[in-house]
């Protein structure tokens, strides 16, 4: 059932792939990294807002996840839309190797 697989690594893939993006551009467990894409968004935000970064916006949005991982939700959204690339994906495939033969 390769079918079932694709849907599966979708899932996974998607569920995984953010946390992993979030560490690579400078959102940590333990903060944001020095000289990072993250400390740019962070410096700018901060100078936009008279020093501060508010809560609620994307900066501490962000570095909230990459030090505590994605909610539960998230999860279930990100692993729903992983399922969703994965499905369009194993069609356009499989449709395109039918029409070759």
């Amino acid at each position: 059932r390769p079918g079932f697989q694709v849907l599966g690594g979708g899932q996974v893939m998607a569920v995984r792939a953010v946390p992993v993006a979030l560490d690579t551009v400078g959102f940590k467990r333990k903060g944001i990294s020095r000289s990072s894409l993250a400390a740019k968004m962070m410096s700018s935000t901060a100078r936009a807002n008279g020093g501060g970064v508010p809560s609620g916006s994307l900066v501490s949005n962000l570095q909230s996840q990459g030090a505590t991982g994605l909610s539960t939700p998230s999860n279930i959204l990100l692993g729903s839309a992983g399922a969703l690339l994965g499905a369009l994906l194993w069609e356009s495939y499989s449709s395109s190797r039918r029409t070759q033969y």
